[in-house]
């Protein structure tokens, strides 16, 4: 596997996440006939909380991002995409597990929506996503937090 990381997201990161939703978003934006131009990289602007978001970075360069947010009764996992040069390489995979152990250990329903038809959603649901509702374009699946094993006393 490549050499990746994650790192906080800062608010001058905005620009170059926007970039990395508008080319991994729009084909399937465009296969629903959806993609605009301007409006897929303002929403992510309009959505986007540093505070929130890990960055991921591929050999020292920004190749996507994740967020949690937290919400009322789960955390929404939001704003997951990873730069085209990037998929394929496991990473996505990776970086899912590795917010779904510390949404395990902090004992954290999980939401995402996924557009209908995206292979995103197959991902999720390989790990403990299920289906919630959809609506219009969108998919909403949820995954509720996976008890750990306890240690047997020696």
């Amino acid at each position: 596997m490549a050499d990746w990381v994650t790192r906080p997201a800062t608010a001058d990161d905005v620009e170059a996440v926007a970039e990395v939703r508008a080319v991994a978003m729009r084909a399937d934006l465009e296969r629903l006939g959806r993609y605009d131009e301007h409006r897929v990289r303002q929403r992510l602007r309009d959505g986007f909380v540093p505070a929130h978001t890990r960055i991921i970075e591929l050999d020292g360069v920004l190749a996507g991002c994740a967020a949690l947010r937290p919400a009322d009764d789960a955390h929404w996992l939001e704003h997951f995409y990873l730069a085209p040069h990037a998929q394929g390489r496991g990473i996505g995979t990776a970086v899912l597990r590795e917010l779904l152990e510390g949404a395990d250990r902090s004992a954290l329903r999980l939401r995402v929506d996924v557009l209908r038809g995206s292979p995103a959603r197959r991902l999720y649901e390989r790990h403990g996503f299920r289906f919630e509702h959809e609506v219009s374009v969108d998919v909403f699946l949820v995954r509720e937090p996976r008890a750990r094993p306890r240690s047997r006393p020696s």
